[in-house]
């Protein structure tokens, strides 16, 4: 079965790049460039990973990862978010929201890996089915 992943990000280049490094381990993907259609995206597409930018078109990341977090058909797909702001507060906030993972920008393609492994690796623990 291929891993399926929601790339949430509006800018092209990170876009792009997420799309190349995915493409590389065989992921079937898809892309949402606008946070008014993440929820549509991830029912349609029922991922096996989200990533989630953070500061998005017409509504946050963080709002997004809650609104995930609080449905139970979605709540217990990782989502790894990846943001440009890299204060321990906002990571704080980003996993308290429902992140399993966090990532600041830029970011190199063996720590996108790493933090995707780690969260893929961990979907079937019950820790992460019971979280939020």
């Amino acid at each position: 079965m291929t891993t399926k992943v929601l790339i949430v990000e509006d800018d092209l280049l990170n876009r792009m790049f997420y799309e190349a490094v995915f493409k590389q381990r065989g992921y079937d993907m898809m892309a949402v460039d606008d946070g008014a259609r993440v929820l549509d995206a991830v029912d349609a597409f029922e991922p096996d990973l989200i990533t989630m930018d953070i500061h998005l078109p017409h509504i946050s990341g963080r709002k997004l990862i809650r609104k995930i977090r609080r449905n139970p058909a979605t709540r217990h797909i990782p989502i790894l978010a990846i943001t440009a702001f890299a204060g321990q507060r906002d990571e704080d906030e980003i996993r308290r929201a429902g992140a399993g993972g966090y990532l600041a920008k830029p970011i190199s393609i063996d720590r996108l890996l790493e933090a995707v492994d780690g969260l893929l690796d961990g979907a079937h623990s019950p820790e992460l089915q019971t979280q939020h």
